[in-house]
């Protein structure tokens, strides 16, 4: 394996980490939209909330396809075709999701507006639930042949420890929206989102003890890398005891970045468990590796390159676009939905 190949690993965690951080909080408020507001007011109000960013938290994702496709190719072929189904659920939910922002701002009648935000809770419930699933299925290994392709089952899909991660990550991913709520909100929404958080901590934590049994036992993370594993399982809790400490003293910007970096741990421990490989076989000897999935060393170097060059860009961009937006939103002002 090439310092190009690893760099290019790295990267693709790195942009799921952003996407899960980013869009983590904007599937928690589509959730919360039915979850803690009483009326469709308040439910706009939450709307507005995420509504100048989340096609650009979006983007992460689609990056991190993009990523994929160009630097490790067979990796991206092998995984998209094997979990076709399961990702086109995923896209149709993220359509779902994305066409109520402009639906709900031009329906003429309330029904209207309600149909869209409903649209909006069941895309942001489905995506993060769908998306887990695929990972945690992925992690424990499938069938596949010689030359790369996969052949994924329904008990591959959906069995306990997928089942669970897609518990785990949509109610993690309602938790870190909840936190921007009290960030972003003022008056009842934000006491909702803090008492709310209060009840849903204690179950989240229960439900990370149930993630990592059950990663101990159905996938080799800790046979093949137990250190590194230990120390990541160790953070992700540490992370949430954090964002629920932040809740108690009523810190929003803590408990934000506690329950942003527990989901940033969970991307970090599914690529450390992944590492060397991209996609793990029943068949240990038809996995396949970082060094056999990548593009050639100039693909990879002009991507690097380019990468360097427009990454400060797209930062910066991001850091201008939320300082710009910072203000709260109320439900007693005119909100853009």
């Amino acid at each position: 394996m090439t310092a190009l190949q690893l760099l290019w690993f790295i990267l693709i965690c790195v942009l799921f980490v952003g996407f899960f951080f980013l869009e983590g909080f904007d599937y928690g408020v589509g959730m919360s939209t039915r979850l803690i507001a009483k009326n469709q007011e308040e439910r706009l109000a939450l709307m507005s909330s995420i509504g100048p960013h989340w096609d650009g938290n979006e983007t992460w994702l689609v990056t991190a396809g993009g990523a994929m496709f160009a630097s490790l190719p067979m990796w991206y072929a092998s995984l998209f075709s094997g979990y076709y189904i399961l990702l086109l659920l995923f896209l149709t939910a993220l359509i779902l999701r994305g066409v109520s922002f402009e639906f709900t701002a031009h329906a003429e009648t309330k029904r209207g507006k309600n149909f869209w935000l409903w649209m909006l809770f069941i895309g942001s419930t489905a995506a993060p639930f769908l998306l887990c699933m695929m990972f945690l299925s992925m992690v424990q290994g499938v069938t596949m042949d010689a030359q790369g392709n996969a052949f994924v089952t329904f008990s591959q899909v959906v069995n306990p420890l997928s089942i669970v991660g897609g518990v785990a990550g949509t109610l993690l991913s309602l938790v870190h929206g909840l936190n921007f709520i009290r960030l972003k909100t003022t008056g009842v929404l934000r006491k909702r989102a803090l008492d709310l958080n209060k009840i849903l901590y204690p179950v989240l934590f229960a439900g990370e003890v149930v993630f990592a049994v059950l990663v101990y036992f159905q996938t080799d993370f800790f046979t093949e890398r137990f250190v590194s594993s230990l120390i990541i399982t160790l953070l992700i809790v540490v992370s949430s005891l954090l964002g629920y400490f932040g809740t108690l003293k009523n810190k929003e910007g803590i408990s934000l970045i506690g329950s942003g970096l527990s989901l940033a741990f969970v991307v970090i421990l599914l690529f450390n468990g992944l590492f060397p490989r991209v996609m793990i076989a029943t068949n240990p000897a038809h996995s396949i590796l970082i060094k056999d999935a990548a593009a050639s060393p100039y693909t990879l170097t002009i991507m690097t390159v380019v990468t360097c060059v427009l990454l400060p860009i797209m930062l910066g961009y991001f850091i201008w676009s939320y300082y710009i937006f910072r203000k709260r939103v109320s439900t007693e002002g005119e909100n853009k939905y």
